[in-house]
């Protein structure tokens, strides 16, 4: 069985919905300016020479890479624990859609759940030098735990958890990954037009939290009834068909 279409999307969605949380959005300088060592001066210039937008990408590269490794490494976790719990799956299903809805509804702020507001990061208080040192700070970024970015990450996890295939949940965490990472490597490489933007944007950031809430209790709903499966399997069809 393929792993469905719309599961791909959901999972690319949900990265870009990260992105734009408040845990992360307001810290994408701090984040950039860290591991580059550049100064926000430099990142700022609205034409960066040369030196500074390789320095600035091959750092970016760096950290993806870092927190990818992990995000994927916890998506072949939870597919294969699942699958080791086949008997188990429908139990499986239903807990995990139930968790997803209560994920939607914390981040919805509408009813913040005391169990999920605490935050627990780990830290690098002095960056290693290089390269090496920015794959390690996006490596500790994934081990982070935050109440925007947690939810979310935990139910695309519920998501691996239900798969068939270790590489399925691979995938998922990979678009996942992709999803969070390609905006900040855009924002990297133009940070000038990024504080432009996100000056303008920040006044809708609650406005995205309530959407992401409410994107992650749909799909914590279409778990429980297993209607991901039932609309995943239309998705395959139509695409046959064209």
């Amino acid at each position: 069985m393929e792993t469905p279409n719309i599961t791909y999307i959901g999972a690319f969605v949900a990265g870009l919905l990260s992105f734009l949380s408040p845990c992360v959005l307001p810290l994408i300088p701090s984040y950039i300016t860290y591991i580059t060592g550049l100064s926000f001066g430099d990142l700022d210039a609205e034409h960066p020479t040369h030196l500074v937008r390789q320095k600035t990408l091959l750092h970016s590269l760096a950290f993806v890479a870092g927190f990818t490794m992990v995000f994927v490494l916890l998506g072949a976790s939870a597919t294969l624990l699942g699958s080791l719990m086949q008997q188990y799956m429908e139990i499986i299903r239903k807990v995990g859609g139930v968790l997803v809805v209560l994920f939607g509804v914390h981040v919805t702020g509408l009813v913040p759940l005391k169990w999920l507001l605490g935050e627990r990061r780990v830290s690098l208080k002095h960056k290693p030098a290089g390269y090496l040192g920015s794959l390690l700070v996006g490596l500790a970024f994934a081990a982070g735990w935050t109440p925007c970015i947690g939810p979310i990450l935990a139910s695309i996890l519920m998501i691996a958890a239900t798969e068939e295939k270790v590489g399925q949940g691979i995938i998922l965490l990979l678009l996942y990954s992709v999803g969070l990472g390609i905006p900040f490597l855009l924002s990297s490489l133009a940070m000038h037009r990024f504080i432009s933007i996100f000056n303008r944007f920040k006044k809708y950031i609650r406005m995205f939290e309530v959407i992401t809430g409410l994107f992650l209790i749909v799909v914590g709903v279409l778990i429980f009834t297993n209607w991901l499966s039932v609309l995943s399997g239309y998705a395959n069809l139509l695409f046959l068909k064209n």
